[in-house]
């Protein structure tokens, strides 16, 4: 038996759309770095990028468990002297409730060349509003 290599002309990409709306941060961005990654396909190829679309509807209405709505800390530095930013949960959900989903799924991803190009296959709305209709997304069901 001879290990199947795909093409990068053979792929052929999907375009799935999830429902956020009381679905747990960990457990929604793990199905979908899968998703992105290419991994529910059968000729799932590491170097290459075999996954689909992904578009996130109701980021708003994401669901965490614990106190990490008070508790959880988003960093990022500026790169300068004193730089460090902090910001909560609560508060990143009030002014940009796609980045929290951004950030789960983002370090499920490979930070590679490879992984950028993966990242950009993944559309987050805050409403149940979004202007992929023509693709015709299918409804992907989350257990």
């Amino acid at each position: 038996m001879k290990t199947y290599n795909m093409r990068a002309s053979e792929i052929q990409k999907e375009w799935w759309v999830v429902d956020a709306a009381d679905q747990t941060l960990g457990r929604l961005a793990t199905e979908i770095a899968r998703i992105l990654r290419g991994k529910h396909k059968p000729t799932f190829t590491p170097h290459l990028d075999t996954g689909d679309f992904v578009v996130v509807i109701n980021a708003d209405k994401i669901a965490v468990t614990g106190n990490k709505e008070t508790q959880k800390i988003y960093r990022r530095h500026s790169g300068y002297p004193g730089g460090m930013k902090e910001s909560k949960l609560a508060e990143v959900r009030e002014k940009h409730p796609d980045r929290i989903i951004l950030n789960a799924v983002k370090g499920m991803i490979p930070h590679t060349s490879l992984g950028r190009a993966q990242m950009k296959k993944l559309k987050i709305y805050a409403s149940s509003n979004h202007p992929h209709e023509a693709q015709q997304p299918k409804e992907l069901k989350l257990g």
